[in-house]
């Protein structure tokens, strides 16, 4: 053995000898495989230790723990065993840098998968109808942080190489200023859409009302948002133009407010009048898609007298409230039909010159008058 490593002593590459190159890439295999075990050893913990904890945190950790790049592990070991070789300054300086670059390129993998586990774990707990498909604005801002990641990983890279960032930045600076001035229509509904992204005022599926239309949201981008009208055609509107004007969100909407209002004949007596709140609520109380608020005798309308109702539908969807208002009408025409209560509708008296007042089944000559005891029909 003593005489193997002799003879390897004596051979040089490059000007180092073969032994120290055999060192070398022994540290290399042996820091590749001390990485591979510590990296496993610690997954293998962390995932112990997440299964007995409720938080999610400890598993996101193990799943990014799980995306380190194995090229990088071997890039590093390399570099471990390049680092024992005895070379000069120049080369030296050129195996720090790689070290940073390893190092900065794994935490920029580990970043960007962090960074879309943990939208898609916000995304599953507040939208887990979304089947795991990632939202155009979960998507948006997920872009947004990998960009901005990656953009400081380069900066840092370009700095430990010796170049002056600082002029860099500053130079950027100016040409962005440059820039934003011209495109400043577009940044605007750029920035519109992160806020977009941030603040969640709807998502794609959502149905919203606009001053210029409603319909259900199809597409988020970067500059414009698409609506799928009721008609059918589709409405882009820019997220600038968007966000300035009041949003209606129907689909999160837990309730239902609905207010109507009918009206009785004039000829109906106290005591029916005075059992019709009783009656409306037994209608809306006996359908369990109902909650009801309020129901009162209003005022004295033109010619009816005016009932004010108030209920709740327990569903945001409008084909549910529309089968009940059409439940709750046929409910109400039945039991104002059993007792004799007619609803109203608009009537007009007429009196024919030559009469002081409306005649009440004729007139002085013999003529009958035209009457109608407040069902419609001319006086």
């Amino acid at each position: 053995m003593q005489e193997i490593v002799q003879s390897l002593g004596h051979y040089d590459v490059a000007g180092i000898s073969t032994f120290n190159i055999a060192m070398a890439l022994a540290a290399a295999l042996l820091s590749y495989v001390l990485m591979h075990v510590v990296i496993g050893f610690a997954a293998g913990r962390l995932r112990a230790l997440s299964r007995r904890t409720a938080n999610s945190a400890d598993d996101m950790l193990v799943d990014v723990l799980a995306g380190t790049s194995r090229w990088l592990l071997v890039l590093t070991a390399l570099l471990v065993g390049i680092s024992l070789l005895e070379l000069g300054p120049k080369w030296s300086e050129r195996v720090g840098h790689l070290w940073f670059i390893a190092l900065a390129v794994q935490f920029g993998l580990w970043f960007t998968r962090g960074v879309g586990l943990a939208v898609h774990r916000y995304q599953q707990r507040h939208h887990p109808e979304s089947d795991g498909r990632l939202s155009a604005s979960a998507g948006l801002l997920s872009w947004f942080l990998r960009t901005v990641g990656w953009a400081v990983i380069l900066l840092a890279v370009l700095s430990n190489m010796g170049v002056d960032i600082t002029a860099f930045v500053a130079s950027l600076g100016v040409g962005g200023i440059a820039i934003a001035l011209a495109v400043q229509n577009i940044l605007g509904d750029l920035f519109a859409s992160l806020a977009i992204a941030v603040d969640k005022p709807f998502e794609v599926g959502d149905y919203i009302g606009t001053p210029m239309g409603q319909g259900t949201v199809e597409y988020v981008g970067l500059k414009t948002t698409h609506i799928r009208s009721l008609e059918g055609e589709q409405i882009v509107i820019g997220n600038t133009d968007l966000l300035k004007q009041p949003l209606r969100n129907y689909k999160r909407m837990q309730e239902r407010r609905i207010s109507f209002r009918f009206g009785l004949t004039y000829d109906t007596a106290p005591g029916l009048v005075e059992a019709v709140p009783g009656l409306v609520r037994e209608a809306i109380t006996s359908d369990q898609r109902l909650r009801f608020d309020r129901a009162h005798f209003a005022g004295f309308g033109d010619s009816s007298l005016d009932f004010e109702v108030v209920y709740f539908v327990r569903s945001a969807s409008y084909g549910d409230y529309m089968d009940a208002q059409q439940q709750l009408n046929l409910n109400l025409l039945r039991a104002f039909a059993e007792r004799g209560i007619a609803f109203a509708f608009p009537t007009r008296t007429i009196v024919l010159a030559g009469q002081s007042e409306p005649a009440r089944g004729g007139d002085s000559h013999g003529e009958p008058a035209l009457q109608g005891a407040g069902r419609g029909t001319l006086q």
